[in-house]
């Protein structure tokens, strides 16, 4: 595929008197990551559901791998899989059995499922395992058997609502790898997170949603670029950052900003100069820190 995999224009959705995306434009290309960052209730997972036609806009067209959504949903339905937050997985059944079920329901004949199973199980890391009731699996093992489900059939265009959410380190980056994987053969991946890091590290485009609206979009470093220069930061005795000051990188900002924190008096206070992250952008932008920082929990093994 070539162009845009999936074209997005004026979209606007409303629940009452609640506006929930008010006037989205997107695109994105064909083979690449596009993760979409916002707060709680930005309105990323109505945007997903959407997209995956669970639910109709009341405004704009979508088109999907060339699919109309108005006029071809069962095109895009064709050319799509999604995974959500929870891992969508029958815990009676084992991951073959899993695999093999889902295969034959995309018309696979058993054969085929069985080579299809195999296949998913040795290159999501789930052979030791395989033959074990999903109910006994950890977190980690459960959302890469969830994200295996949904590439039975390999479609050209994937959405990933917040998949590594509650994952541990190992876990996380585990996924990441695979989620790279997909997009070097060609897969269309559109991600929603909440982790920073992880747009950081796959997406090769960010927009930044909030209040329904688009309020940026770019690179990871484009965004980083619109914080400023340089943050100064103030950490105290045991080495925590108590103040942040971004700047514009020149010399007489940073030494503003360094004046400016020496004046708080802070006793045993250390002053230390960064780049911006994307933290520092998703502040500027849209005034609240990433929700991963506010609420992430304990993560799952």
């Amino acid at each position: 595929m070539t162009g845009p995999a999936i074209e997005v224009t004026g979209l606007r959705k409303s629940y009452g008197a609640q506006t929930v995306l008010d006037g989205i434009d997107l695109r994105v290309e064909a083979g690449t990551v596009f993760a979409l960052l916002g707060p709680n209730g930005a309105g990323k997972t109505t945007l997903i559901t959407i997209l995956s036609t669970l639910v109709r806009p009341d405004e704009g067209s979508v088109t999907v791998a060339g699919h109309d959504l108005e006029n071809d949903a069962d095109g895009v339905r064709r050319a799509i899989s999604v995974t959500g937050q929870a891992a969508a997985v029958d815990g009676v059944l084992t991951a073959e059995e899993n695999l093999r079920m889902m295969a034959r329901l995309s018309g696979f004949t058993a054969a085929e499922s069985k080579r299809r199973a195999a296949e998913l199980i040795e290159r999501f890391d789930l052979g030791a395992a395989a033959r074990k009731r999903v109910a006994t699996y950890s977190g980690g093992m459960r959302r890469r058997l969830d994200l295996a489900l949904s590439l039975v059939a390999t479609p050209p265009v994937i959405f990933l609502d917040e998949p590594t959410t509650g994952l541990d380190t190992r876990s996380r980056q585990t996924l990441w790898d695979i989620i790279q994987d997909l997009a070097r053969r060609g897969t269309t991946i559109l991600l929603t997170t909440q982790y920073m890091e992880e747009a950081d590290q796959l997406a090769d485009r960010i927009a930044v949603l909030d209040r329904g609206v688009i309020v940026a979009e770019g690179t990871a470093d484009e965004l980083k670029a619109r914080v400023g220069g340089e943050v100064v930061e103030l950490r105290d005795a045991r080495g925590e950052v108590i103040r942040e000051v971004p700047t514009d990188g020149s010399v007489e900002a940073l030494r503003a900003a360094i004046d400016r924190l020496d004046a708080l008096g802070v006793a045993g206070a250390t002053i230390g100069i960064r780049k911006p992250s994307l933290d520092d952008a998703f502040l500027t932008l849209t005034g609240q820190p990433s929700g991963a920082n506010e609420t992430e929990k304990e993560a799952v093994r």
